[in-house]
């Protein structure tokens, strides 16, 4: 009974020691995997997806896909940085890439890894639009939704008593979690869907994230409405674990006037233009012609 009180107390300090929290939203969150862990377990699969995955040898949607994600990155970067929270995307290596595939589909590994489907950019009509997806993305990259929840599956597996266990030798710990998470043997490792509270999250982060790089986020009721409109039939598998779209796009239109003002301080200032036009003056001057009729005197004869 003492022993089971001591592994319970333990247990119960560990996961106190072992909280995060989530940059922008302050959300407090479980963290028993650390960044190296996670990213080791991660890259291998993601290098193993890449060499399988047919690259889209569509040159304007790849270059889209590269252009606006880095964007997005940078100014993630540049606002953790302004807020003393560099070191948590130290360990990241941004890569975006577009992938031959019908499916509308997007996805995150740790450390940056993104992924689009061709599928989805046929739904995509402008920057903007590439810039929902991707911000959504990055924040689930930045969030460490990947970390938590490896964290939770390894307190569900192995419960609070064998909790120091498991992570006193996590190496082997989070392997076996990793196969679970991220899907591993089916679909070459694509990322399986996350909860709704991450997907969530991820929404509010991401309008965020395409603010601060200069992205408009009001053109995001009107894309996941068209995404919504699109998958009548079958849900996409970017879209499978998340809130109704009703629930979804009635967030997003409450969150987007608070963001603005919230974060007004971060959104670039666009250039402008001055165009001086050179207005001249001209000035016509009417000459006036006098007609001298000159009087013929008609001399008499």
């Amino acid at each position: 009974m003492k022993k089971q009180l001591f592994a319970a107390i333990a247990a119960a300090a560990m996961l106190l020691t072992s909280c995060g929290s989530v940059p922008i939203t302050g959300r407090k969150q479980l963290n028993l995997v650390s960044d190296s862990e996670v990213l080791q377990s991660s890259l291998a699969q993601y290098n193993s997806f890449m060499k399988t995955a047919t690259i889209s040898t569509e040159q304007v949607p790849s270059a889209q896909v590269e252009r606006v994600g880095k964007k997005i990155a940078a100014a993630t970067e540049t606002y953790l940085k302004a807020n003393g929270a560099a070191d948590e995307v130290k360990n990241f290596s941004w890569e975006f890439h577009l992938v031959k595939s019908d499916e509308v589909n997007a996805w995150c590994m740790p450390g940056g890894k993104i992924v689009v489907y061709e599928g989805l950019m046929k739904l995509v009509s402008s920057d903007d639009e590439l810039a929902v997806v991707l911000g959504h993305e990055v924040a689930h990259a930045v969030a460490k939704h990947s970390n938590e929840r490896m964290s939770q599956q390894i307190l569900a597996q192995y419960g609070a008593q064998a909790l120091g266990a498991a992570t006193s030798g996590k190496s082997a710990a989070v392997q076996q979690v990793a196969q679970q998470v991220y899907g591993l043997g089916a679909n070459y490792a694509v990322v399986l869907p996350f909860s709704r509270k991450h997907e969530s999250e991820a929404d509010y982060m991401g309008l965020v994230l395409m603010m601060m790089a200069g992205y408009n986020p009001e053109v995001a009721v009107p894309f996941w409405q068209k995404m919504a409109a699109a998958s009548t039939t079958k849900v996409p598998e970017f879209m499978s674990t998340h809130p109704s779209d009703e629930k979804r796009i009635a967030a997003i239109k409450k969150a987007i006037p608070e963001i603005e003002k919230k974060y007004a301080q971060y959104i670039p200032k666009k250039a402008t233009t001055t165009t001086t036009t050179s207005k001249k003056k001209t000035t016509t001057t009417s000459k006036k012609k006098t007609t001298t009729k000159k009087k013929a005197t008609a001399k008499k004869k």
